[in-house]
Formats: C-alpha cells, structure tokens, sequence
C-alpha cells in the first residue's frame, strides 16, 4: 500500500513537472512571437549583393542564406547590405568602377525591384519609419577601404550615393591602412595603423555622418580608429577573440575600448569565428595562404582560378564542423559580461560565409536566437538593444557629430 502511494506522488510530481514545462514553452513561444513582430533586427552586414550583382533574384534565392520569404519569416527590419570589393579589384585601379556596380545592384536589385518590401535607409529615423510601414529599411555599407582609391572625393561621392558605413580594409592592406588578413605577409608594406591619410578619412567619415567600421582591421588601426574618431566607432561583423582564438575577432580590450566610446560589435555569425572546434577543423588547410597564392597564380586565368577556389571550398567543406546557436550566445554573453549590454549587435555575415551555425542556418532563423537569449536569462528590452536599438543609439551619435561639423 505504502509502494503504490509513493508511486502515485510519483507520478503526480512527473505530470506536474510536464504540464509547468509546457506552459513555460508556450508562454516563451509568445515571447519570442512578440518580440519578433515589435524588435526592429538590424542585420549589420548582409552579402547578398555579391550574388544579385551577377543575377540572383532576392525574391527568392533558396541556395542563398537570404531571400524576402526569409528576411519576413525571420523578423529582420533592416539590413545593411554589403557593397563588398574584393581586393583583385586594386589590381588596374577597379575598385571604384566595382563598388558602383555593387551600391547600384542594391538600388536596382533589391530596393526597386522589390520597393513593396524594401524602403531605403538613409537615418536612423529612416530605419522606424520603414519599421512603421511594414518595411524592412534598406541601407549600404561598403566593405573595402580601397574602394576610395585613396581618394576622399570618392569617399563623398559615395555618402551622396547613401552609403551610411565603409570597413576601412578587408583582408588586404591598402594604402592608409593595416589589415588583420595580412598582417603576417612579409610581401605587405605595413603602416602600423592608420597613415595620415588614414586619420583624415576617418576624420571624414565623422564629419559626413558615415560609420567608421573597424571590422577586419588590425589591431593597431582599430586603437588609431578609436583615438582619431569623434564619433563611435562600428564592428559590423566581428566577434571575440578570448572566446574564438581568430586575428578577425576583437580581444577583451578593444572590445571594452570600443564600448566605452560608444561603440557596437555586431556578432558573426560564420563558424570559425564564433567556435574554436569550427576554426581547428579547418585550420591545417591554411585555406587564407592558398587562397591568395591561387589567386596570384591565377590572376590572368579567371575560369582557372574560379575551378582552383571552387575545389578548395569544397575541400573546407569537407573538413568543417559546424558551429551552432549556443555558440553565437556565447559570444553575445561574453561581450555583455565584459563591456555591457549596450556594446551588443548584430553583423550576420550571411552570405559572405560558407558556414553558419546550426539553428541560425539563415535570416529566417533569428527566432531561434530570441528564443535560446530568453532561456539564457536575457530580457526583452535587453533583446530588443541586441537586435536594434544600440545601433540605432550609435547612428544617431554619428549623425550628431556629422550635424555638429557643418
């Protein structure tokens, strides 16, 4: 008798324990329904220019990360597409002529051909207004300092244009300015930091109202960026160094520097940046070396150089392990821990990665994040500065700046 009341208490206990379980799903399903229709998600950095340049329909591009389907299914509100100039562009002085190409396949590809679901972005009242129509809020950041050609006209002609943030470099070192993707080619001329001209273009930047992004830049340009800005500073897709051991992410002191300024590290998404397993899979291919001595082998050879890289990506592929969701938690609690939670955003880098984590496979999947922040403990307004509103705060920083220069 005894033996049967304690399994009925039991059993009582298990079915209680359930039935709290699945109320606590469903009250963090609406949550997460919630936040996902009121949170303006600022994706910092997209690349799905790089594939509309050559005729991919955004409309709907199932072998891409992002497509409008997704962008809606996902809750995104505004996107920062990447006009992105590779660095073969230097090569015959193409980079401007490239980077037109790409700020116009935003324009035309995207913002026009799709104006029912797109609204250009040119503020930060911009970005709610487009959030207030049902929009999602279009704008453009070059990726590339060689863009400008050492040039601050075009560094203008661009902002006229619309571009709201330009990377200083990408992997390659330019004329004013080191990058972390070369830093250990002894063949690179370095700067140690920012030239003169370097410290005039971002001086530049401040007074025109474009974002200085210090992604992909070394280390001693980023504290020459910091020091010579008025403005905040932007990482549009990098994420942390102490938690992933990678020369792209930033370290504990940048982070904290940058933070203090006002700044945002938008977090990565790609899997060798946010999870040390991904980046070790990976790391005895010295794919970033083979790249470049492919791309130097093969310079004048453009169909043998595409079938050489194509074989090397999919000898990454073979090789990778997947990074996953907790993974990106991780990275975002490790900057909350260090620097606060308004040192926190987004810069996917979708489509500009061949792997994402699993649970945020593409720009459909923020809902998964929403849902893994709340479990972890984070709060709705604490989701909410995540996905938007710390960008927003730093735009309208820049933009003060940029109105108190004139």
């Amino acid at each position: 008798m005894r033996e049967s009341s304690i399994l009925v208490t039991i059993a009582i206990t298990i079915l209680a324990s359930l039935g709290a379980a699945a109320i606590d799903s469903k009250k963090i399903d609406a949550e997460v329904a919630a936040i996902t229709k009121s949170a303006i998600l600022i994706d910092t950095h997209n690349d799905i220019p790089s594939f509309t340049v050559d005729g991919t329909d955004i409309g709907n591009a199932p072998k891409n990360h992002t497509d409008i389907p997704r962008l809606r299914q996902g809750g995104v509100g505004a996107v920062f597409f990447a006009a992105y100039v590779d660095a073969k562009y230097v090569n015959g002085n193409h980079s401007a002529n490239r980077t037109l190409q790409m700020i116009d396949t935003i324009y035309h590809d995207i913002i026009q051909r799709y104006s029912n679901d797109f609204m250009l972005a040119l503020t930060a009242d911009d970005i709610e207004r487009a959030h207030r129509k049902g929009k999602i809020a279009a704008l453009i950041g070059i990726e590339g300092g060689h863009a400008i050609e050492d040039s601050p006209r075009l560094l203008r002609d661009y902002y006229r244009l619309g571009v709201r943030y330009m990377t200083l470099t990408h992997v390659n070192t330019n004329n004013w300015a080191d990058s972390s993707g070369d830093i250990d080619d002894a063949n690179i001329a370095h700067h140690k930091g920012l030239t003169p001209l370097g410290k005039d273009i971002v001086r530049e930047m401040n007074r025109l109202g474009m974002m200085v992004d210090i992604s992909h830049v070394a280390d001693k340009t980023f504290y020459d960026a910091l020091e010579t800005s008025e403005a905040p500073l932007i990482a549009s897709h990098s994420s942390c160094r102490a938690v992933t051991n990678a020369p792209r992410n930033m370290t504990d002191d940048m982070i904290v520097a940058l933070a203090k300024k006002g700044g945002v590290i938008q977090i990565n998404f790609y899997c060798n940046f946010i999870s040390q397993k991904a980046a070790d899979s990976v790391a005895n291919l010295h794919l970033s070396e083979r790249s470049r001595d492919l791309q130097k082998q093969y310079a004048n050879d453009p169909a043998k150089l595409k079938a050489e890289l194509d074989a090397l990506a999919g000898e990454e592929k073979r090789a990778q392990v997947r990074a996953t969701l907790d993974d990106v938690v991780a990275h975002i609690d490790h900057v909350r821990q260090i620097a606060g939670i308004d040192a926190i955003g987004i810069g996917s880098d979708f489509d500009g990665i061949t792997c994402a984590p699993v649970g945020l496979d593409d720009v459909s999947k923020f809902p998964n994040l929403t849902r893994a922040l709340l479990e972890k403990g984070y709060s709705e307004s604490d989701i909410k500065k995540i996905y938007g509103g710390n960008t927003l705060r730093l735009m309208r920083q820049v933009e003060k700046v940029a109105a108190s220069s004139h």
